[in-house]
């Protein structure tokens, strides 16, 4: 390939050598750069790739893409752009061919809900004959591969790989997640998304190495809508203006007000030995009754925006209704049957607004009692443990706060934060710091009638401690718990 057609849709300075040149491959990563490389300086939080521009020229790199002044030998070619980031994202999608172009790509945004609602539009899709690729927090699906999420939207240069695979695979569309540090960091720069949707927004990743502050946290949420055809928004959300101001796009809204284009009414919990779910009418711009094996309000917001995806791809009433009466993501609102007198869920709610929304979503269902489990994660804004300690003290029954990924951090030093929010309410807790032991206690201590909700985790297969991530997925925690309790009446 031709260095001119990588660089075919950026606006670049040739600051050394001749931009006419046969390359071999593309990348930011030092490690991987071979003979006839272009490789990109991306100025990171940590690394900053300008530092590499000798390492890479003796590994033979032909042309380095650059934002600041560097020194190179005199047969490295030096383009210089704005800001690599942004270079990267449309170098990938001309390296690998614009494969977005061949594709119909759904991206959603919003605080909580991205992840559920990617795999019932998947489902729905799948059900009506589309090829459907995902990209999201636990993995990306490329027709039978599977590949597990490092980060929740992936850099640039991985995306359009991704989207490359999809095309050759059959994929007709993708649904994929899109962080607002995805935005913010030009990962998704330059994909033409036929749709953008916004489910929620909520003052989370305000810290260190994410967002500066709440209007910073908007604004990148914002610019999916500068950059898709059609933007579905959740027009109950109070930051809903805010978000698409300045939007460029056709704008349709869902959600439970009377302005909303497509609308739920008539709600009902739906309540049976073993299962908790929600029905709702949809009414506006489509006219059906709806059931999901989900429990509440949220789980009507996450179908009615799949329902408003669905409609612009002609699927049929009966096809979205038997889909999303099957639809499960692993670790939300994941039931897990280990016996009949209480119900034990896994989910991976992490943040004030996810567990206060899932905790008053399951009081009204009226449990015996509401056992909430957590922790919270080390090198992450301290906020978090003191708002989701006060969320789970004041609607839990009672709260076992135990351990995350504590990272480079004491769990113990965690625990401490988390109990001082929980010291603002009269909620009862228990703390039992090893998260085996912690969900021994809740299944032992079960009461007739209870949910317990062992928080966090979710999908999560693992624990990071030290740097290190070391097996732990909570299902196997709780068959080893089942298997080894004295309790009688558990399904073993």
């Amino acid at each position: 390939m031709k260095l001119t057609k990588l660089l075919e849709r950026l606006e670049y300075k040739v600051v050394q050598g001749n931009d006419d040149i046969e390359i071999t491959e593309l990348t930011n990563d030092s490690r991987r750069v071979c003979a006839g490389s272009v490789f990109v300086c991306i100025s990171g939080a940590v690394v900053d790739g300008h530092e590499f521009v000798k390492e890479v020229s003796e590994k033979g790199a032909k042309a380095v893409i650059v934002e600041k002044e560097v020194e190179a030998p005199e047969h490295v070619t030096v383009i210089k752009v704005e800001d690599t980031r942004y270079a990267l994202a449309l170098a990938s999608a001309a390296y690998f061919g614009y494969p977005a172009e061949q594709l119909k790509v759904i991206g959603i945004t919003g605080t909580k809900g991205k992840t559920t609602t990617t795999y019932m539009v998947k489902s729905i899709l799948e059900g009506v004959g589309h090829k459907v690729g995902l990209i999201g927090t636990i993995e990306a699906i490329i027709g039978d591969e599977v590949i597990p999420a490092k980060n929740t939207t992936p850099e640039s240069f991985t995306i359009h790989q991704y989207f490359r695979k999809m095309v050759d695979a059959g994929c007709d569309a993708v649904v994929m997640e899109v962080s607002s540090q995805g935005l913010m960091l030009h990962r998704t720069a330059g994909i033409p998304f036929e749709i953008g949707i916004f489910t929620n927004l909520g003052e989370d990743h305000i810290g260190p190495n994410e967002h500066k502050d709440f209007e910073d946290y908007k604004r990148c949420k914002g610019l999916l809508f500068k950059q898709c055809r059609i933007g579905i928004a959740n027009v109950d959300d109070p930051y809903f203006e805010d978000v698409f101001r300045g939007a460029t796009c056709q704008i349709e809204t869902f959600g439970f007000a009377q302005k909303a284009d497509l609308r739920a009414a008539d709600t009902k919990l739906v309540s049976r030995p073993g299962y908790l779910g929600v029905s709702y009418h949809v009414s506006g711009l489509m006219d059906f009754d709806v059931e999901i094996d989900i429990p509440g309000t949220f789980s009507v917001y996450n179908s009615l925006t799949a329902i408003a995806v669905c409609r612009h791809f002609d699927v049929p009433v009966e096809m979205i209704k038997k889909a999303l009466k099957v639809a499960k993501v692993k670790g939300r609102i994941e039931m897990v049957k280990v016996s009949e007198d209480f119900t034990l869920m896994i989910d991976y709610a992490h943040n004030a607004m996810s567990l206060e929304s899932l905790l008053t979503t399951l009081k009204e269902y009226h449990p015996k009692r509401l056992v909430c489990l957590f922790g919270c994660g080390g090198n992450r804004a301290k906020a978090r443990r003191y708002e989701m300690g006060e969320v789970s003290g004041k609607l839990a029954d009672l709260t076992i706060i135990t351990s995350d990924n504590p990272r480079f951090e004491e769990p113990q030093d965690i625990i401490d934060d988390i109990k001082i929010g929980i010291g603002k309410t009269d909620g009862k807790y228990v703390e039992i710091c090893d998260r085996k032991e912690a969900i021994r206690y809740a299944v032992d201590h079960a009461e007739v009638g209870d949910v317990i909700v062992l928080a966090g985790k979710g999908h999560e297969d693992y624990q990071e401690i030290k740097g290190v991530k070391y097996d732990m997925d909570e299902r196997i925690l709780i068959a080893e718990v089942v298997k080894e309790s004295k309790r009688e009446n558990l399904i073993r």
